[in-house]
């Protein structure tokens, strides 16, 4: 079975003003060398609308970073999967650590979204991961798989993201015989849940990813793109990155 083709997303958090789109056409113009790779930027939802119209036939896609699991409501602040399509994305990030840390989202909470996700046509970026705690517990794997079990969704139209809580922006990194390990079992539970369609889920990897150790990372076994925080910021970084896949 041919491997799905490698995805590299830039999550950038709580940063970006309109003047960013200049950065976005800095990846634009680094993306048109790249074409075994696909990239993505999630900016704030402030964002999504102008960085779409810009990146509009580039093949640079566009994502959220966050949804709510109904079509509309009473939920002031909150932003539905489907405003997010209509804005332009094309993705959404769900069940981030952040996310599950901050606003106390259960696994349950992470599967409506990305259920929602699918709903409107997005692909659904899940996040799962350990803290330290529960590494130095050698409860990694444990955590990871009822992590899974609790957020996917029905169909296999989504991405995880591997991102260890204790990695997000830390500077520190798993050894990559770790990093096998971890995705070695999410493939694993992906087929238990989807059969031979699991083959064509990206699995990213997530937590500090730098264009100085992205080639160890990007290279091992059931590691299919990465999930960029910080260095995403910086277009020169990004593309760095992402030039593993050359």
């Amino acid at each position: 079975m041919i491997a799905p083709r490698p995805l590299v997303a830039g999550n950038w958090k709580m940063n970006g003003l309109r003047a960013s789109v200049g950065e976005l056409q800095k990846i634009i113009a680094g993306a048109k060398t790249l074409s075994m790779v696909e990239l993505m930027v999630c900016p704030p939802a402030t964002l999504i609308a102008q960085f779409a119209a810009a990146a509009a036939g580039s093949g640079v896609a566009i994502g959220g970073q966050d949804c709510h699991a109904q079509k509309s409501g009473a939920f002031t602040g909150d932003i539905s999967a489907e405003m997010l399509k209509d804005a332009g994305a094309t993705a959404v990030i769900v069940g981030h650590s952040e996310r599950r840390r901050y606003h106390g989202e259960t696994d349950a909470a992470v599967k409506a979204k990305a259920e929602a996700a699918q709903r409107a046509g997005l692909l659904p970026i899940i996040c799962v991961g350990e803290t330290r705690d529960q590494r130095e517990a050698g409860k990694t794997l444990a955590t990871v798989g009822t992590q899974l079990d609790g957020s996917l969704p029905g169909a296999a139209d989504l991405a995880i993201a591997y991102e260890p809580v204790w990695a997000i922006g830390s500077g520190l990194t798993p050894q990559p015989k770790d990093v096998s390990e971890v995705h070695g079992l999410i493939r694993d539970r992906l087929r238990s849940h989807y059969g031979e369609k699991a083959e064509q889920v990206r699995i990213l990897y997530g937590g500090s990813v730098t264009p100085a150790n992205a080639g160890e990372l990007l290279a091992v076994t059931n590691v299919n793109g990465a999930l960029v925080g910080g260095a995403s910021l910086k277009a020169d970084d990004f593309l760095a990155i992402a030039a593993f896949y050359g």
